[in-house]
């Protein structure tokens, strides 16, 4: 029965060799990864190593077949500068993406481009971003999909208004006059932009961009418009909104930057009860004052309303120290005591609906009274459960006045100083600054202020001009996001995010988001196509007018809507269709759509009709709550699905503090210098290949450490990699794989063993870049080279490589392989390195003159390397050697000769397959071990030397699916050797120092 399946493992093993045989004797390309049972050994401890010139072994120095290559293990400087930039030259790096387009492709992978701002110069956040979608591209146009790419530009907005304009402001200046010269502006950021991603390596076609101030963009935008308002998505309406004084216009959400540090001076004041509510008037109680707490004093003045919570429970409480009664909620009776530093004596006791009806004499407003109103926005977290309500001033507050008929009337202008309405006390003062001094005063002058005090907490600022906003009332146009929140929702249930936790953020973000304001009081943006008539001030706007604005638009661009007559935005023939009287009786709008809406319509810009949906959108986290939800909510609106099948959200590049960059700090890291290299020594010219490797190998799914530690860590791992492609290609001088490789049936087990790891290897880091996850790829390459290359492969052939004759098949073999890892090897660092990959790929052999590796594919892996049998045969072999290895302890392997004994089985008949003698110096089985010599036997010879070292194990073969399991134990005896080291090889295989070992002698004879 054993001896059967001894065969059966034979008849595996023989079929597998048939099955592998290929055609023109040509190995498919191929490439995986396996954790290595065998143990590692430096190249230096049994190696064969090559003689000194001058020694007695010297003799044989030029019969010794040295690895001869001129690929540079190391490149810097100016070197380095001007390779990276003659690869892209060569290897046709600029047609490369056009080239792909035209090629035919199964499927296409579609990753739409975020357009980066066009308001300054490149950065490492833009060098993360840009990077992280190319190494995707690349992989996906190397597996035979037709990359579909098209970066883009943002290019409207106040920030590039403001820096366009600079001291110069808008004074005196039309609208076409400031439209110029932020277009000049943004186009002078694009060009420096563009020149610094094109230097990074990223594949596109440059000359066909998109820029959302392009006619043919923004006449797709405004058919988005058009939809969305025929939908009633869109609207107009009088509201709060956040307002920035500092450059006076209205910001949605997506524009605003909470400062965590923000002081504000929060105020106790009271709102004197003139009227008792009814459920608590039989009390007897009198002169009772609610208390309200608030950080904004300012907004007193506006005050419509004391609003409670409806369930709580709210307490009448006597101060000891003034015996002043105060309404406030029973559950903040106590923290209200410890504020005021007073014992506080419940008089009564009641549930918020007692509160209604309740009316309150307003503190400054003399005979204004305001009501105590029922609201779900109230909390007990801070203050004192009754929340001050100035419906003008906050969203919360103007729900309530939606509710309750409250009037909404804004005592706040453009400038963030109060109106004429405020009083002429308050009129032009500042609102965060003198006017909340001058409330302050006013409160503590008619006795109502009860206790003031700084408070620190988040704020939101203008995120271009970094000043504190308000909240206040302006007619601007909005989208209603609640009414498209849930099928947003629901959409974002079918896109995959990368990592899972994004997507409580983006649900998060969609739920704070009622409505969004979409206009704004500038000049540089696209128009909101709307005319107003001159004496009613009602919109005019309608799929006509809209339609008819949209091509001219297209045919014109947008300045159009400054530079042409009314008459010709609005003809006759659409006043016609939309029933409208005279055109004499409108003027044009002047505001002008927010940018999240210009680079949220993208996806009808740019994407293909056929589907409009990318595969992926890539971009940093703080697009959680801009351009991924405004494609989401416009594509949702216009088309009920999301414009994404999946959404990859990184981190942003900080500084190896992890602190964020900041020019004031001068802790920015410029990509070009990192490219460079800069005036200080300590930044070196590191090239693009760096940068590409330290996005690649970082955990992007958090913030990225950027800085010289992580640059020369980078530095350093491509220059590991280089030895290793500098060592493949230099043992590979001479080999034309189409000619002289093995086939895989005739080559030594080690050698298809290694095939078989490959294959492994490519299906890891297939699966890696599949996934997004360049880290991984990295890991998973950096292991392979480690542990199965270098400390395992390399170390275990080189002698076989350097000593056999030139053209034998052991040596053929071995080569056979090391053009098929070079070939994996390569095209697995491609996405991520891909000057070095194809500066590789221009030193390997086999293939024509001028081709190039990103124009040839992916790793061709073959399922013939996944050979049955074969690695239960090297791994039996190496479980040997690993204990043959831990029985002598910093001691050089090639020193012994290894007695194996094995029981007859399964594992024996393995071992006969690597030794067909009982005693071989040349045996696969040797060679693997690395030792002088092997003696295979059943049993351990009973005359060993007192000096022999023994060890046992035992090995687990596990064949067909578990169908084939055998324990099997071996022994082992190490002997020091008694032969003498070859003057060639310098093995111990030699009758005496000087004399060559049968292998050299007959290498040498064949060479001459």
């Amino acid at each position: 029965m054993l001896l059967c399946r001894v065969s059966a493992v034979s008849q595996t093993l023989s079929r597998w060799g048939r099955r592998s045989h290929r055609g023109g004797g040509l190995l498919h390309r191929a490439l995986s990864f396996s954790s290595s049972r065998c143990q590692a050994v430096s190249p230096g401890e049994g190696s064969p190593q090559p003689a000194e010139t001058g020694s007695p072994q010297g003799l044989y120095r030029d019969t010794v077949l040295l690895p001869r290559t001129d690929f540079p293990m190391k490149l810097t400087g100016q070197k380095l500068l001007n390779r990276e930039l003659q690869i892209q030259q060569e290897c046709g790096f600029a047609d490369l993406y056009s080239w792909q387009r035209e090629r035919k492709a199964k499927k296409e992978f579609c990753l739409h481009d975020g357009p980066p701002y066009a308001n300054g110069d490149p950065h490492v956040g833009h060098a993360l971003n840009k990077i992280l979608k190319d190494i995707q591209n690349r992989f996906e146009m190397l597996r035979g999909r037709q990359v579909h790419y098209i970066p883009g530009w943002d290019c409207h907005g106040l920030p590039i208004e403001l820096k366009a304009l600079g001291e110069l402001g808008t004074s005196g200046l039309g609208p076409l006059e400031i439209r110029q010269k932020a277009r000049e502006f943004a186009e002078g950021a694009i060009a420096r932009q563009k020149a610094a991603f094109q230097r990074w390596g990223v594949m596109a076609d440059w000359d066909q961009c998109y820029y959302t101030y392009d006619g043919v963009y923004e006449a797709a935008q405004l058919k988005v418009f058009q939809e969305m308002h025929s939908k009633g998505f869109i609207y107009q309406d009088y509201k709060p909104v956040f307002w920035s004084p500092s450059t006076r216009t209205a910001l949605a959400e997506a524009e605003l930057e909470y400062n965590p540090k923000h002081v504000s001076r929060s105020i106790y004041t009271t709102f004197p009860l003139s009227t008792l509510p009814p459920g608590i008037a039989s009390e007897g109680l009198e002169s009772v004052s609610v208390l309200v707490w608030t950080t904004q004093p300012w907004t007193i003045p506006a005050n419509q309303a004391v609003c409670y919570m409806p369930n709580a429970k709210y307490s009448v409480v006597k101060r000891a120290d003034t015996s002043q009664l105060l309404l406030v909620a029973s559950e903040c009776s106590a923290s209200v005591a410890a504020l005021l530093d007073t014992e506080l004596e419940s008089v009564g006791t009641f549930t918020g609906s007692q509160l209604e009806g309740g009316i309150c004499k307003h503190p400054t407003i003399p005979d204004k009274e305001v009501p105590l109103l029922p609201a779900n926005h109230v909390t007990m977290a801070k203050g004192t459960g009754l929340v001050h309500t100035a419906p003008a001033h906050g969203m919360d507050d103007y729900s309530v006045a939606s509710q309750f008929k409250l009037s909404v009337e804004c005592m706040v202008d453009e400038d963030g100083k109060f109106t004429e309405l405020a009083g002429p006390e308050l009129q032009n003062l500042t609102v965060m600054t003198e006017g909340t001094d001058k409330v302050i005063t006013m409160l503590k002058e008619c006795g109502s202020l009860v206790k003031e005090e700084k408070c620190v907490h988040s704020y939101p600022y203008d995120w271009r001009t970094k000043e504190p906003v308000v909240i206040r009332p302006s007619k601007q146009w909005f989208i209603n996001t609640a009414s498209l929140k849930d099928k947003a929702k629901e959409a974002l249930q079918k896109v995959r995010v990368l990592p899972e936790s994004a997507r409580g953020s983006l649900l998060t973000m969609l739920d704070r988001r009622t409505y969004w304001c979409i206009s704004r009081q500038r000049s540089w943006g696209v128009p909101i196509p709307v005319f107003y008539h001159r004496e009613t001030g009602e919109p005019l706007i309608n799929k006509h007018t809209v339609t008819h604005i949209a091509q001219l638009f297209k045919e014109k661009g947008s300045d159009c809507w400054w530079e042409l007559p009314v008459e010709d935005l609005l003809p006759n023939e659409v006043l016609k269709k939309s029933k409208a009287g005279p055109v004499t009786d409108y003027v044009r709008g002047e505001d002008v759509l927010d940018i999240w809406f210009d680079s949220g319509a993208s996806w009808a810009a740019v994407l293909e009709e056929s589907d409009s949906r990318a595969d992926v959108y890539v971009e940093g986290k703080d697009q959680i709550g801009g351009w991924f939800q405004s494609s989401l909510l416009t594509s949702v609106a216009v088309r009920n699905k999301a414009p994404y099948k999946a959404l990859v959200v990184h981190g942003f590049a900080v500084t190896e503090k992890g602190d964020k960059m900041s020019k004031s700090l001068g802790n920015v890291v410029d990509p070009d210098k990192v490219i460079n290299g800069g005036e200080d020594p300590s930044l070196p010219a590191y090239g693009a290949d760096v940068l590409r490797w330290w996005v690649a190998e970082s955990n992007v799914f958090s913030e990225v450490q950027i800085g010289p530690t992580a640059l020369n860590s980078a530095r350093d791992s491509i220059n590991k990699l280089r030895n290793t492609l500098k060592f493949l290609l230099g043992n590979l001088q001479g080999f034309d794989p189409r000619v002289q490789a093995v086939d895989p049936k005739e080559m030594h087990y080690i050698d298809q063993y290694m095939l078989h790891l490959l294959r492994e290897y490519s299906i890891k880091v297939t699966d890696a870049y599949t996934e997004f996850d360049a880290g991984r790829a990295t890991r998973v390459l950096q292991g392979f080279i480690a542990r199965e290359l270098s400390s395992f492969y390399f170390s275990i052939i080189k002698d076989r490589l350097y000593c056999d004759p030139e053209d034998s098949l052991g040596r053929r073999s071995c080569q056979t392989v090391l053009e098929e890892i070079l070939d994996g090897v390569t095209r697995s660092i491609a996405p991520i390195l891909p000057h070095l990959a194809e500066e590789a790929y221009l030193h390997a052999p086999g293939h024509d003159e001028g081709e190039t590796l990103f124009k040839s594919g992916w790793i061709k892996s073959s399922s013939v390397w996944r050979r049955p049998g074969l690695e239960e045969a090297v791994e039996g072999a190496c479980a040997i050697r690993d204990s043959f290895l831990s029985s002598i302890p910093g001691k050089n392997a090639a020193l012994y000769d290894l007695n194996i004994a094995v029981e007859p089985g399964l594992l024996f008949e393995l071992m006969e397959s690597l030794q067909e003698h009982p005693s071989s110096t040349s045996s696969q089985l040797a060679e693997l071990m690395m030792v002088a010599r092997v003696n295979l036997c059943s049993v351990l010879p009973r005359d060993l030397p007192s000096d022999a070292l023994l060890s046992s194990g035992t090995f687990l073969i596990n064949l067909e699916g578990g169908v084939i399991r055998e324990d099997s134990a071996y022994k082992i005896a190490a002997v020091p050797t008694s032969a003498a080291r070859c003057p060639r090889c310098r093995r111990y295989t030699a009758d005496s120092a000087d004399c060559l070992c049968p292998r050299c002698q007959s290498a040498v004879s064949q060479a001459h």
